[in-house]
């Protein structure tokens, strides 16, 4: 006797993939931090060179040499300018109530501001066409609780094109 109280489910041969279908496991971004002797405002002066062994089959080192140095290079031209600042306006802090530390800040932004653009301009021209993206990001400092600005290297995960038949 057949069981007529029984839910079979039907099983469809052109099934429309569902969201899960299409995770991809993306490896964790490649943290670069800052090598330089001076930090102001959590920016370091410079990034190390030293190519990271989890971009090996993904970029050239010679590109990725010459995308820190020409973060670097920003660095170098900026930072000096807002360690003077810096050392001006702590000088002049009691006599302005605080004040004279606003163009250290404005400058900071405005170098942050200027790492961006060129981040931007290096994905847009190489990285993403290789499944990479740059960006500068604030972490927690391993050894304290202040906060350091480091570079990301996050890779783009790649959407599979569902094509039915």
């Amino acid at each position: 006797m057949a069981d007529f109280d029984a839910i079979y489910e039907e099983e469809l041969e052109n099934e429309i993939p569902t969201e899960e279908s299409f995770m991809t496991m993306v490896p964790d971004p490649i943290v670069v931090r800052g090598a330089g002797n001076m930090t102001v405002f959590g920016l370091s002066n410079r990034f190390d060179t030293e190519f990271p062994n989890g971009l090996l089959s993904r970029v050239a080192p010679e590109e990725y040499t010459a995308t820190i140095g020409r973060i670097n290079s920003v660095l170098k031209k900026t930072l000096p300018v807002n360690a003077k600042w810096l050392f001006c306006g702590c000088v002049c802090c009691c006599c302005t109530l605080g004040c004279s530390l606003w163009p250290v800040v404005c400058l900071s932004k405005r170098t942050q501001h200027s790492l961006n653009k060129l981040l931007d301009w290096e994905n847009s021209h190489l990285y993403h066409k290789l499944g990479l993206h740059w960006r500068l990001a604030k972490q927690r400092c391993d050894s304290s609780s202040m906060m350091e600005y480091v570079l990301l290297v996050e890779f783009i995960p790649k959407i599979p094109i569902y094509r039915p038949d």
